[in-house]
């Protein structure tokens, strides 16, 4: 992770900063933050999760939506990128025409472990996303293939811990059926994807 030479930035000059690169920024304790471009397997990961999450909000006829790689304002001078987030309708109007950093909870966040990111998606969002008091927070994490399912419980997260055939239990979306297998065959291009 690198730090760009901006030396201090506040949250309303995040929102609309551009250093004329495609490059993706956190902001941290007002510092900007460069995020590195995922992996392939990491865009597949999202993607496949991307298309159960947006099905299953079809199929319950949910005014609900999943965005990709949205901002969540977790601080005064802070704000995060998620892999996926689902937000209501609501939420979403408020940001019709603004920069897409929600600044109140997503419904669930979803985040994909890579190697640089371990600490900043097990200890840091962990504990911003808490605070921020979003209900539900997905670590999927494809070094250790597991998935953690943190549901809030009095201000902190409870933690489970599934892997391999093990199906996801999510609060938001009880009737979801998606194991864990699934997620981590679909970053592998050697398992013989099928669209």
């Amino acid at each position: 992770m690198v730090t760009t030479p901006v030396t201090s930035i506040t949250f309303e000059e995040y929102l609309t900063y551009d250093d004329g690169s495609d490059f993706h920024y956190e902001l941290v304790d007002g510092k900007l933050e460069l995020m590195n471009p995922p992996t392939i397997e990491h865009f597949l990961i999202v993607d496949f999760l991307d298309t159960a999450l947006k099905a299953e909000i079809k199929r319950c006829n949910s005014t609900w939506l999943c965005f990709r790689e949205s901002g969540v304002r977790t601080g005064r001078n802070k704000s995060r990128l998620t892999d996926l987030c689902v937000v209501t309708l609501e939420q979403a109007r408020e940001l019709l025409n603004a920069s897409a950093v929600f600044e109140s909870p997503p419904l669930l966040i979803v985040e994909v472990v890579s190697p640089e990111s371990v600490k900043r998606d097990y200890r840091y969002k962990r504990s911003e996303y808490a605070a921020l008091e979003v209900p539900e927070y997905w670590i999927v994490d494809p070094l250790a293939t597991k998935v953690s399912v943190l549901l809030l419980e009095d201000g902190l997260y409870e933690e489970t811990v599934i892997t391999a055939n093990q199906e996801i239990l999510s609060r938001t979306f009880p009737e979801l059926r998606i194991v864990v297998d699934q997620i981590f065959t679909a970053g592998n291009l050697n398992q013989g994807r099928r669209d």
